[in-house]
């Protein structure tokens, strides 16, 4: 009885065994054709393409210590050294919160302006199940003039030193090649320097990236501003730079006719064109920092 006992056993051990392996191998071949969700990295190598922001973010838990450098204008010629005797910056700490968060301030000697900014994705370009084939941010962001009041005999407001922008980025990084991004824009400013310029500005922004090699990038981008254009005034402005990646510094050097470096300053507040040569050569650079160690999710 004992020997009949142990060889139904070994039939149920055995009997077993076939089962689970015929379920693992069934689950192998379901997460073949439904791969798991991986989220696309790396379309840009910034949160920022040059001017403006860009699809993607920092990882949780990091900073981004940017210096955005701008000298003046290179048909002043050799008695202004091409522009280099002047120069414009831009000075900001970005922070990682989530995959899809992140928020940053920022300080220009343009007009003196303190900037600030949120931007989250509800939808991120990802592969396998359920994946997006684009990336969907929203920004929203605050500026402040802090240079003194024009007229300080008459009654000033502090409302008037703010201005405000809302952006959606509507992106995709189509190949390791080339990404391409659309950011629509509205800039509302309290205060505007004409009676003639609107308090709200719209724009179309373009943006994109081809790498040209492991290292080395090719980036531009350019915000058509649909109303708020004075002819002989202001204009669209234009950036077009080559990205130079050495491991954790992302250096940039760029062409573009806007002084200013936050949207509301390039986007209402170009006051150069490129047909005229009136151009100035920057610099962009980026250093990340982890200052809070990241658990990754399982």
């Amino acid at each position: 009885m004992t020997n009949h006992f142990l060889k139904l056993l070994l039939l149920l051990l055995c009997a077993t065994a076939a089962k689970a392996q015929e379920t693992e191998d069934l689950l192998k071949l379901v997460e073949k054709d439904n791969p798991k969700k991986e989220f696309v990295k790396y379309a840009f190598k910034s949160s920022r393409v040059i001017n403006g922001h860009s699809m993607e973010f920092l990882a949780p838990g990091t900073m981004d210590f940017r210096i955005l450098h701008r000298f003046g204008q290179l048909d002043q010629g050799y008695k202004n050294f091409f522009g280099l005797d002047q120069a414009s910056m831009r000075m900001g700490f970005d922070f990682g919160l989530y995959r899809n968060l992140m928020v940053g301030v920022g300080r220009s000697t343009f007009k003196k302006e303190l900037d600030g900014f949120i931007k989250y994705a509800p939808i991120m370009q990802a592969k396998g199940e359920g994946a997006s084939p684009v990336t969907v941010a929203l920004v929203a962001g605050i500026t402040m003039n802090t240079q003194p009041w024009a007229d300080p005999t008459i009654n000033n407001y502090f409302s008037s030193r703010l201005g405000y922008y809302y952006q959606v980025i509507v992106g995709r990084k189509f190949s390791e090649a080339l990404s391409l991004q659309l950011s629509p824009t509205m800039v509302h400013t309290n205060l505007v320097p004409v009676h003639t310029q609107p308090n709200d500005v719209f724009a179309l922004g373009v943006g994109g990236r081809i790498k040209l090699t492991s290292r080395i990038a090719l980036t531009a981008d350019y915000y058509y501003v649909a109303n708020g254009i004075e002819k002989g005034l202001n204009y669209n402005p234009l950036s077009v730079g080559i990205d130079i990646e050495t491991g954790g510094h992302v250096f940039q050097l760029h062409f573009s006719n806007a002084t200013g470096m936050n949207e509301r300053a390039f986007i209402t507040e170009t006051y150069n064109t490129w047909s005229k040569g009136e151009i100035r050569f920057g610099f962009n650079l980026s250093r990340i920092f982890q200052i809070k160690k990241h658990k990754p999710s399982m």
